[in-house]
This record gives C-alpha cells, sequence and structure tokens, in this order.
C-alpha cells in the first residue's frame, strides 16, 4: 500500500515534489488531487485595477467654462450662425492678425466681410447647392450647403481701416494689421 504523502517545494522548477513511500517520486496517474503548483512558477492573472474618477466629465466642463471666460477676457470669443460653419485658422504675429477660411466650392462674389462696433468682423456667405439631378442615385452626401456666419472679436490695437482680404483656391485670407506703438510722452509741469 502507499505510505503517507508529503510534499516538498524545494525543486527549483517549481513543481511539487512527492514521495510515493516506495522511493519513487512520480505522481499516480489519472489522480487529479495529486497535482499541486507552487506559486513561484505558476500564478493566477493579476487583475488591473482601472480607477473610476466620477468627477471627470465635470472637471472638462469646468476647463471649457474657462476656455469661454478666457476668450472674453482677450476679447476673442466668436460666434456661428447658419446651416454650416467653415474652418478658421486664426494666427497673430508681430505684423497683425490673419485668418484663413477654407470655403471649397465658393466664390469670392459669395461671401461678405464686415466690421462692426469697431471690432467684430463678420464673415457671411452662402455656398448654393448643385442643381439636383433625378437620374443620380446618391449612396452618401456629406458636403455642406447653405447660408452662414462667424464673427471674431478682435482685440485691441488692430487698425480695422485697413484690412485687406484675397480669395483664392477656396481659401479667403484675411489681413488686420496692428496699430503702431505710441511712445509716451513727457510733459513737464511748473511748480507755482
Amino acid at each position: 500500500m502507499f505510505s503517507p504523502i508529503y510534499r516538498r517545494f524545494d525543486r527549483p522548477t517549481g513543481l511539487a515534489q512527492f514521495s510515493m513511500g516506495n522511493g519513487s517520486t512520480d505522481m499516480p496517474p489519472f489522480n487529479r488531487h495529486f497535482t499541486m503548483y507552487s506559486t513561484k512558477r505558476f500564478r493566477r492573472p493579476a487583475m488591473t485595477m482601472i480607477k473610476v474618477d466620477p468627477f471627470r466629465s465635470f472637471d472638462t466642463v469646468v476647463r471649457r467654462m474657462g476656455d469661454v471666460f478666457d476668450d472674453i477676457q482677450r476679447g476673442g470669443i466668436r460666434f456661428e450662425v447658419g446651416e454650416f460653419s467653415p474652418r478658421v485658422d486664426v494666427s497673430n504675429n508681430a505684423d497683425g492678425l490673419t485668418i484663413h477660411a477654407e470655403l471649397p466650392g465658393m466664390e469670392k462674389n459669395d461671401v461678405k466681410i464686415t466690421i462692426t462696433d469697431g471690432n467684430v468682423l463678420t464673415i457671411r456667405g452662402e455656398k448654393k447647392r448643385e442643381e439636383h439631378h433625378e437620374e443620380k442615385n446618391y449612396m452618401r452626401v456629406e458636403r455642406s450647403f447653405g447660408t452662414f456666419a462667424r464673427s471674431f472679436t478682435l482685440p485691441d490695437g488692430m487698425r480695422t481701416n485697413s484690412v485687406n482680404a484675397s480669395f483664392e483656391n477656396g481659401v479667403l485670407t484675411i489681413t488686420i494689421p496692428k496699430e503702431e506703438p505710441v511712445a509716451p510722452q513727457e510733459q513737464e509741469i511748473t511748480i507755482q
């Protein structure tokens, strides 16, 4: 018969060694109760802990509200109205402000640029829809058509009376130069 079984975990392979009492360390066949593994070699897969931040979306709202108030303070708040909104890049360099607006499929006669209240630049236009042909069987329509208006509040120190605009390859470019900095004037006051 079998003598009591004991296990030793001193083998470098990480498998438990069993003694059957007869000097043999072989496992008895078809007996799963004798198979034991060391925790050194065979480990359960570790579960990854994911931290859930319940205030994550709130932080996004706070950040966006901060962006709105920063735009108001810098004078760069913008307004969009219309059926579609063209993509616009605004850059501020040493010479002035440059606005690039993508208006594909439009002509310069379809666009109107105005400045109101001395510092609000508005780009208005209408992208006319092509004649709709009944024989075409559209599978997808992604192009935008209709009217639009984009307004930008210009920062202080811009010469709004010398604005230049050009229209080439579907891109409207507006340049607004900066006013020359005025040197401080010093006036001496006599004491009486």
